[in-house]
């Protein structure tokens, strides 16, 4: 029995291996969130056990006006108009976004009644 000369093996070659693995880590570099996210607590107006009391305190805020309780307040008489009906810092105060109304109006709004000292502000739809 005659034995011809051993096959050589051929090695698989790793460089389109190493090239894909290379092409993951830059997309997964490039489609990840680096940096810190921001968080804005809204109570739930479901949340409190007893029911609400007291003056409305409705504030509609639209694209290009502020309404409060249906009447339309230009915003440097909205921190007054709104100081009359509250009795304390603590009172709830309702936002409600009209359509059309930009996300970074809502923020801002909510910002200047945090400012100004009110503590409870729910958002709702």
């Amino acid at each position: 029995m005659r034995f011809g000369p051993a096959r050589q093996r051929r090695k698989p070659s790793l460089t389109p291996m190493i090239d894909v693995v290379f092409l993951l880590l830059v997309f997964f570099m490039l489609a990840a969130r680096f940096g810190q996210e921001m968080e804005i607590d809204l109570p739930l107006t479901a949340a409190s056990d007893r029911p609400y009391e007291g003056p409305p305190r409705l504030v509609d805020i639209a694209p290009e006006t502020v309404r409060l309780n249906g009447q339309v307040t230009p915003m440097q008489t909205l921190l007054a108009d709104i100081g009359t009906m509250m009795l304390s810092h603590s009172d709830a105060i309702i936002l409600r976004a009209r359509e059309g109304a930009e996300l970074q109006r809502v923020v801002s709004v909510m910002e200047q009644l945090s400012d100004a000292g009110y503590e409870t502000l729910v958002l709702v739809e």
